[in-house]
């Protein structure tokens, strides 16, 4: 069976975005690949954060993941920080890794730009993913399209390696395009993401949820109720594609094409679409957070299986690489 990994960073309550463009395709791949599905704590970190929330976030992420459908008797679910082999691996891809190929990388230069002050971290985080990823020697990593450049990026080192070491070790990843793209934010514009604040997290209540549905933008050329509008560029009508049924998708189209309705009321179907979808993950969502002892025990089993694997990986890494082995230089009784 082919090995898949694949990472999140705990933001805490997943949001549409996340489960649209990663988790669901997640949750499909449990059954047909060993998955090894991770809560990348230590790529959270490469921005300024609260201390005091990135525990809570951790396991607020690890419940949404399993309320999602994600099964720790399918795949293997753990926080990367538990399994100290990864930041072991990515020193040492570091010593092969190109500058010039992570200063090229399009996200190190987009949140470059933003910062005043760019850490070594924030170069290196595509090495450490590519640790992440070649740790379990993964064959097959699902991303986004803003990701591929990262999973080249992965092969290349692995080439690096070889040449310097020897193949046999590590495979060359391929990157798996999910079926959602990018999902766009409810302003319409960018990417779907929690800091900037235009997500809908999945476990939030209807209420909350139509609070957030109401002012998102829709076709900017329909001014008024009586405009007619053009569903393809409105991106409550990509959302629909995802919520409603086939029947409704077109009738939302041809409302909306006719001004028969106005924004307001295919935003009205769409929340309801939400509610139907994620109104079952709410409950189990609710049962896990009465019971954090299974959560954190899940955890816990599935960075021991992963330990497992990192720790016969490393042993490999370091006799190819010519290090001193703790047993030769064991004292004979």
């Amino acid at each position: 069976m082919r090995r898949v990994f694949s990472g999140i960073q705990p933001s805490g309550e997943l949001h549409i975005g996340n489960y649209l463009g990663a988790v669901r395709n997640w949750v499909e791949l449990q059954a047909q690949y060993e998955c090894f599905f991770c809560i990348v704590d230590y790529h959270a970190i490469t921005q300024p954060y609260d201390t005091d929330t990135l525990s809570p976030r951790t396991f607020d992420m690890a419940v949404g993941l399993l309320a999602s459908g994600l099964d720790p008797e399918r795949c293997t679910l753990f926080v990367q920080s538990h399994v100290r082999e990864h930041t072991e691996l990515s020193w040492i891809f570091n010593t092969v890794t190109p500058l010039g190929e992570l200063e090229r990388m399009t996200q190190f230069k987009d949140k470059a730009g933003r910062q005043a002050s760019v850490s070594a971290g924030l170069l290196n985080y595509p090495v450490l993913q590519a640790a992440d990823v070649l740790l379990y020697k993964a064959d097959l990593v699902p991303v986004g399209e803003d990701q591929v450049q990262h999973v080249e990026l992965m092969r290349e080192i692995v080439r690096k390696w070889n040449a310097r070491y020897g193949e046999g070790v590590f495979p060359e990843p391929e990157a798996m395009i999910g079926h959602a793209r990018r999902i766009v934010g409810l302003d319409g514009q960018a990417k779907m993401s929690k800091s900037l604040g235009n997500t809908i997290g999945i476990l939030e209540d209807p209420d909350d949820v139509w609070a957030r549905l109401r002012p998102s933008v829709t076709d900017p050329a329909r001014v008024r109720k009586t405009d007619p509008g053009n569903p393809e560029v409105c991106n409550l009508y990509s959302l629909h594609k995802h919520f409603s049924s086939a029947e409704t998708i077109e009738h939302v189209a041809l409302q909306c094409r006719s001004a028969g309705w106005g924004c307001i009321d295919c935003k009205r179907v769409l929340a309801q679409g939400i509610e139907e979808k994620f109104a079952p993950m709410r409950e189990r969502a609710a049962a896990l957070q009465e019971n954090p002892a299974q959560v954190h025990a899940i955890l816990q089993d599935g960075a021991d299986r992963a330990r497992a694997v990192a720790q016969t990986t490393m042993a490999e890494v370091r006799e190819r690489m010519g290090f001193l082995l703790p047993e030769q230089s064991a004292v004979p009784e």
